[in-house]
């Protein structure tokens, strides 16, 4: 079996650095992918509420613990609260219906999905009405529901999704730092500056969409390409490997946690044997001079509808 990266957080608990990611995995599929990647050695399963399939998720695990595949104490279970529950109490409740679906008694990491916030009962806002700003929904209230799930047993660390160093700041600043902040990365998008504040706090960066997430919505015509990338299929083609493993093994050589999305087997146990690889110091040095700054992810989506929130503001 492929031996597992992990990285230490803050208390020394290791959290494994590779990882399967759910988004956008369709009911009905999800199922086979979170027990074909348990089977094959993940240790690690990204989730979130509002992906829609943390049951299916949920059922898979507890299959695969029933079977013997893994246990619990091997398991690295990830979720995040949506943007409809980020009134004080309104995170609790959030995160027992997540223990629900998933079948856990815990979770060994909650994140705060984005620094947005939604009325509660909103799953995306239909209007003006349905937003609600940070004034009424503030992030430090928020953190500090965070803090008393994990007081209360329900989550072993908490962390933040989509936030840089300013609102992480804000919230060290309410009496515990993040343990994890997970972003948009990948060789377009290297996250230099943030990686560095981050380590300096002891704070672990997740890369989401490590491969350009070439399978979402809204998708735009321009958009360039990391799969198709000469630099990326030129070290696939030295290495006898796929675009994919070249992108998944660059993020974990850098230090972060990457969590590849597929539901398709073959690549599921192919984006596990990246791991395997190794990258040279030259390879490495020509893939980070691929960094554009390009988001795949902007952030517009939460611009419209009478949205009280800016695209450039989210990221601060």
């Amino acid at each position: 079996m492929t031996s597992q990266p992990t990285l230490s957080l803050r208390d020394k608990t290791e959290m494994p650095a590779f990882g399967l990611g759910t988004w956008k995995s369709k009911p009905g599929e999800v199922y086979d992918a979170v027990k074909v990647a348990l089977s094959a050695g993940y240790r690690h399963i990204d989730c979130a509420a509002v992906y829609g399939n943390e049951n299916e998720v949920g059922q898979a695990i507890e299959d695969s613990l029933n079977a013997g595949v893994i246990t619990r104490d091997e398991l690295w279970v990830t979720s995040k609260l949506w943007n409809n529950a980020h009134l004080f109490d309104d995170v609790r409740p959030a995160l027992e219906q997540t223990l629900a679906d998933l079948r856990l008694d815990f979770i060994d990491l909650y994140l705060i999905h984005w620094p947005i916030a939604f009325r509660p009962g909103v799953g995306f806002p239909a209007g003006p009405e349905d937003w609600l700003t940070l004034k009424e929904a503030p992030l430090e209230k928020t953190w500090e529901a965070m803090i008393e799930v994990k007081k209360a047993g329900l989550t072993a660390q908490i962390g933040v999704s989509n936030m840089g160093p300013e609102r992480i700041e804000l919230l060290t600043g309410v009496g515990e730092a993040p343990a994890v902040n997970q972003v948009e990365s990948h060789p377009h998008l290297q996250q230099r500056d943030l990686l560095e504040f981050c380590s300096n706090r002891d704070i672990v960066l997740t890369a989401y969409s490590p491969l350009g997430s070439t399978d979402r919505e809204h998708r735009k015509d321009d958009e360039p390409a990391l799969l198709e990338h000469p630099i990326i299929c030129e070290i696939a083609e030295e290495l006898d490997a796929s675009a994919a493993q070249i992108l998944i093994k660059w993020a974990v050589e850098r230090g972060t946690v990457v969590i590849p999305k597929s539901v398709n087997p073959g690549r599921i146990e192919e984006n596990l044997a990246s791991l395997e690889l190794s990258l040279t110091d030259e390879q490495m040095k020509a893939i980070a001079e691929m960094d554009k700054g390009y988001r795949y992810l902007d952030g517009e989506f939460f611009t419209k509808k009478g949205s009280p929130y800016s695209a450039d503001g989210i990221w601060r």
